[in-house]
């Protein structure tokens, strides 16, 4: 298979899909992979890694796109991008489709085959794919909250784990899913008071005796948020439903509730967030307020810290790329149904209930467009 890797072209991203490594497994099985030029710089991986590891250099995005049968991306294609990809071409990256209708509509009108990291789906219902990320934006959540709650940013101008004898800061999480548990962990380690709110009580259960002393679960509900914002410092938004809209669980009129400078940081914004509020922000301009409420939602968080971020997210989506690259991803989603969860839009038709749904689209099963397209595509 031709495999092609263009450089990303969204505000701040330094990611890229494939390391070197990935390029020589690659490449031993037999495939050719392209790699725009200095699509690795971000991360650290130099044209001269990619060419040694066997990948041909192609200079514009126009030829890299036109190079493959299967794009691999870090991110959602931005319109620049619409135009470049073509029908029955295979798209293996984030989507978020649930947040972006223009996005949705210009993919299905290519005819491409969507493939989306965020919904490829493990049978006890894990996301392997978006864990790694998740891991990442739990993290620096918290540090990203820790640095604007600092006065000079409009913040409180409270230090998140306190000194001897002034207590420290409270940092309110929303969800105790992996970037919950991720972004409390951090918060307790910088020692904050911390409050994890979550609706399984499984799960709090698991998160009361794993972590320190200075995390408290409680169950999330209306009443319980509205009382926990009024005295909180840090608000982490960490809800996740995979493939769907996030729920908005903080209202805009619930900011009068909150005291000036309290930071706002909300992970899910790729999403829709799960703060009414909050809107799609870069790391060039990564803040705004309401309210004397300082909002954080840069909705590629990882993209800041590109070296970790692509060597986290390779290492669970390379063994993915090599099964879609040797079967052809029309076998590959029969045989893996980790994959099938991941299929999203293809050939003009949505195939995720959660993207349907949330535009109002005719909705086709997967398991059935998937016994229409079998023997249509081969590996090359």
């Amino acid at each position: 298979m031709r495999i092609a890797v263009p450089k990303e072209i969204k505000n701040n991203e330094n990611r890229v899909a494939l390391t070197p490594a990935g390029v020589k497994e690659l490449s031993n099985r037999g495939h050719e992979v392209f790699v725009q030029a200095t699509a690795g710089i971000g991360s650290g991986f130099p044209d001269e890694a990619y060419a040694k590891a066997g990948a041909t250099i192609l200079p514009t995005i126009e030829e890299t796109y036109a190079a493959g049968d299967m794009i691999v991306k870090v991110k959602e294609p931005i319109e620049p991008e619409y135009k470049l990809i073509k029908k029955d071409q295979l798209v293996f990256t984030y989507f978020h489709f649930a947040s972006c209708e223009p996005l949705t509509h210009a993919m299905i009108e290519s005819g491409s085959v969507c493939l989306a990291y965020e919904t490829v789906e493990k049978e006890d219902r894990s996301l392997p794919l978006l864990v790694p990320m998740s891991e990442v934006a739990g993290r620096m959540a918290t540090q990203e909250g820790a640095h604007y709650l600092e006065k000079p940013y409009r913040g409180r101008g409270i230090l998140l784990g306190g000194v001897p004898g002034v207590k420290p800061a409270k940092v309110l999480v929303l969800g105790g899913g992996v970037v919950g548990t991720q972004a409390a962990k951090m918060a307790a380690g910088m020692g904050a008071d911390v409050t994890i709110m979550d609706l399984s009580l499984p799960r709090m259960r698991y998160l009361d005796d794993v972590m320190p002393a200075n995390v408290r679960t409680q169950m999330s509900n209306e009443y319980n948020i509205r009382e926990a914002i009024k005295d909180a410092d840090l608000i982490i938004g960490a809800v996740l439903i995979p493939g769907a809209k996030a729920p908005h669980l903080i209202t805009r009129e619930m900011l009068k509730d909150m005291r000036p400078g309290t930071v706002l940081v909300d992970v899910a914004v790729d999403q829709g967030g799960c703060i009414e509020t909050c809107t799609p922000t870069t790391h060039e301009n990564p803040t705004f307020i309401i309210d004397d409420v300082l909002h954080y939602c840069v909705a590629n968080m990882p993209g800041a810290v590109p070296y970790t971020s692509t060597l986290a997210l390779t290492n669970a989506t390379l063994p993915y790329a090599i099964e879609l690259a040797e079967k052809g991803w029309t076998k590959a989603c029969q045989d893996n149904a980790e994959l099938r969860k991941g299929l999203n839009v293809a050939n003009g038709k949505v195939v995720y209930k959660g993207v349907s749904d949330a535009f109002n689209l005719p909705y086709t099963d997967v398991d059935e467009f998937l016994a229409s397209t079998a023997g249509s595509m081969s590996v090359d």
